[in-house]
């Protein structure tokens, strides 16, 4: 994201003056310039380009993020989801953006697995701090298995 440790300036406009001094199309420079809203972005492909920069950036690990931080926030998540009554075993997958939560269909009725849903993304909300949203599935399921002689 530099040129070099004497160039001053942002990524995105350092680039964008490397791109326009070596010829690169105006249209090109100006995506690259615009991608952090330094400057107006003049097309389509500007408004593509800055999305699939903040949709990269979101990235566990894309922004430094000390290992120790993210194992964390992913046991963080399972904290929450582990404190409610009825949870029998949570699981924070996708990198932290979906917490997986078994709960006891002896202790948890259809309705109430709803509730403790919307309970434990309420808490994570109000308790946590995260790029983009966390989906929270709770997974209630009853089997019912017969064998035919």
């Amino acid at each position: 994201k530099a040129m070099d440790h004497n160039t001053e300036g942002t990524h995105a406009l350092i680039g964008a003056e490397f791109a326009r001094r070596h010829g690169v199309n105006a249209k090109v420079v100006n995506i690259i310039a615009s991608h952090h809203h330094e400057v107006e972005q003049n097309s389509v492909e500007a408004v593509i380009v800055e999305a699939a920069d903040a949709i990269s950036g979101a990235r566990p690990g894309a922004r430094r993020e000390d290992l120790e931080q993210y194992i964390k926030r992913l046991k963080a998540l399972e904290s929450i989801a582990n404190a409610h009554q009825g949870v029998e075993q949570s699981f924070a997958i996708q990198a932290g953006r979906e917490v997986r939560i078994i709960v006891r269909p002896e202790e948890v009725d259809d309705l109430a697995a709803y509730e403790i849903a919307k309970d434990i993304a309420n808490e994570i909300e109000t308790t946590m701090q995260y790029p983009g949203q966390i989906q929270v599935t709770v997974i209630r399921e009853t089997r019912a298995v017969s064998y035919a002689k």
